[in-house]
């Protein structure tokens, strides 16, 4: 919108760089008092194909809805993440996770004077476990149909995430899947 007030912020190092008034884009750059600090996690978009039909699990958290995923503790791979995650929230323990496929998400988010750039790193895990027993922080789960899961998902990259979990499951077929589990 011409003349209305743009401000937009992006953490960069320990300065704070404010973009202001859309169609000049002007930078500003301020010292914050702000500390950066990173943080890991690892997550799946887990699914399953039982009755013919792919489902994406999706988990409620604060009216969000997304892939399980946790924070890496110390000494943990990415895998071992990923299966203690998928256990600690969703309560499955039997999945097999899809080689071939390893994506990472990178965002900044605040925490009271904290600015955290986050990574996540997400893998791609098949089930034939349908029961599932959400953790204490979530709200609620379901099963949902790719074009389903599409709409219900809350962040946009979460929605991309599952565009590219979709096409390479589509790519292997189910006859790449089942050999994919025998390795």
């Amino acid at each position: 919108m011409r003349g209305a007030s743009v401000l937009v912020a992006c953490i960069l190092g320990s300065t704070e760089a404010l973009v202001e008034r859309g169609g000049s884009a002007t930078l500003k750059f301020r010292k914050s008092g702000l500390r950066d600090m990173e943080e890991r996690s690892a997550g799946a978009i887990v699914f399953n194909q039982n009755g013919g039909s792919r489902k994406y699990l999706l988990l409620q958290n604060a009216g969000h809805w997304d892939f399980p995923k946790g924070n890496i503790e110390e000494g943990e791979s990415d895998i071992q993440t990923v299966l203690r995650e998928v256990r600690e929230e969703t309560g499955l323990s039997e999945i097999v996770l899809v080689d071939g496929f390893k994506r990472a998400i990178e965002y900044f988010y605040r925490r009271g004077n904290a600015a955290i750039h986050k990574r996540v790193v997400f893998l791609l895990a098949r089930t034939n476990q349908e029961s599932v027993r959400i953790s204490s922080e979530h709200q609620d789960y379901g099963w949902f149909t790719y074009p389903d899961a599409l709409v219900k998902t809350t962040h946009d990259n979460s929605r991309k995430l599952l565009v590219e979990a979709e096409r390479f499951v589509s790519s292997m077929g189910e006859a790449g899947l089942r050999s994919s589990e025998l390795n």
